[in-house]
């Protein structure tokens, strides 16, 4: 009898932790994004990229951002990339995020920025050219673009 009790007690445990697993399951995506961007109190930031993930999932994205800090400057990333932290579905990178950037460049443009979403988090970086320095706080938002995926031949 003590035996059909441990037994049961191990598959109501390994049962409940079979949610746990299949939530924390990350599909291991990328982001890779061109942007444009302006700011000197305000900040406004527009751009488009293609998130890939290894299970072989893609999407074409756009990105947008507004926010304030001591950024004065006008700059273009033309190759930014990114990696996703706890995706368990390629939609879970769409929506609003939380940043913060430090960009800093006279003649070719860099940023760094993290970026959050709950559990879903985001660290960019990039290169590219323009002039700005400083620090901003930004609402950053991704969402799926109207252009259509081509097959490759």
């Amino acid at each position: 009898m003590k035996s059909h009790i441990k037994l049961l007690v191990i598959l109501v445990a390994s049962a409940a932790a079979i949610p746990t697993f299949a939530a924390e399951r990350d599909l291991g995506c990328s982001l890779e994004f061109t942007a444009k961007s302006w700011s000197a109190i305000y900040m406004q930031t527009e751009g488009s990229g293609t998130v890939t993930c290894k299970d072989g999932s893609s999407m074409h994205v756009m990105i947008g951002a507004k926010g304030v800090g001591i950024t004065p400057g006008k700059w273009a990333i033309t190759n930014g990339s990114g990696t996703f932290t706890h995706v368990s579905r390629i939609e879970d990178v769409l929506g609003s995020y939380a940043a913060l950037s430090v960009d800093a460049g006279a003649e070719k443009a860099g940023t760094a920025q993290m970026l959050t979403k709950g559990k879903v988090s985001l660290a960019l970086d990039g290169t590219g050219d323009g002039f700005d320095v400083g620090v901003a706080v930004s609402d950053v938002k991704i969402s799926r673009s109207d252009v259509k995926m081509s097959k490759k031949e």
